[in-house]
């Protein structure tokens, strides 16, 4: 009699011990669910607009309109790299464009240049025109 009572004490015992560590997993994976739904809710864009400096985010953004293939995948990984302290300086134009050309994107810019003349800016073929 003795035994069955404490055959049934040690299955109580053991069912609670399962049942504190299903408990325990499963608050685990809650933390872990609502950490990584925070990591996406911040915008890896808002992350880059904090290191950017100067016209890099004109850089940025032409690049996006010339490979946005390539862009979708390197802004998150960017991001990713700010987030855990790879890239822990900011970067103006000359560094993100070097890091673009590294990777193989060379984005096209429209260069136009203008003359101050007479209080007027005046494009070199108006210039060339007036002899």
């Amino acid at each position: 009699m003795s035994e069955g009572i404490d055959l049934d004490l040690w299955k109580r015992r053991r069912m609670l011990e399962m049942q504190r560590r299903l408990l325990a997993k499963k608050s685990e994976e809650a933390k872990k669910a609502e950490e990584s739904q925070q990591r996406e809710r911040i915008q890896p864009r808002e992350i880059l607009k904090k290191i950017f400096v100067g016209r890099a985010m004109e850089v940025w953004d032409l690049a996006w309109k010339q490979y946005p293939e390539v862009m979708k995948r390197l802004e998150p990984n960017l991001a990713r790299l700010v987030l855990l302290g790879e890239v822990n300086e900011t970067l103006d134009e000359s560094q993100l464009l070097l890091i673009l050309r590294t990777i193989g994107l060379k984005p096209r810019f429209d260069v136009k240049i203008r003359i101050l003349e007479d209080g007027r800016y005046k494009t070199i073929s108006e210039k060339l025109k007036e002899g």
